[in-house]
């Protein structure tokens, strides 16, 4: 399952030649990532107040191929790449129309808020994930 989320570029993305700013990009990530839980069921503010979890990136890897520019309509794409208890790696893409403009792996940990340690995800929320690997 991919999930996707479809973003129009502002202006306050963009540095002055009208061109998404690097860190936009990261943004637009957290964002599908948040999206795609959504449409499994878990919602992160849900997880915070109800079990003391939130999830925290620990790692990433990614790929500027071609710049996105001041209203483009960029479609986030959001996939499970690789699942163990406390963390969940995704594959992320940015697409305008047919062209990929940025990929990203993208390590994110499961933390017990009180301790800010790691911990194993809700059991329901990582059967959920692994239905997808």
């Amino acid at each position: 399952m991919t999930g996707h989320l479809a973003v129009r570029v502002y202006y306050e993305d963009t540095d002055a030649g009208g061109v998404v700013y690097y860190a936009s990009y990261l943004k637009y990530l957290e964002r599908g990532r948040t999206e795609f839980l959504r449409t499994l069921g878990f919602e992160q503010r849900r997880l915070a107040e109800e079990d003391g979890l939130a999830f925290a990136v620990r790692s990433l890897s990614a790929e500027y191929l071609r710049p996105a520019r001041l209203d483009d309509l960029l479609d986030i794409q959001t996939a499970i790449g690789e699942l163990g208890r406390a963390q969940v790696t995704f594959a992320q893409s940015i697409r305008r129309g047919d062209e990929t403009l940025f990929t990203a792996t993208v390590r994110v940990a499961c933390l017990d808020l009180a301790r800010g340690r790691p911990v194993a995800m809700p059991p329901p929320l990582h059967e959920k994930l692994k239905a997808l690997v």
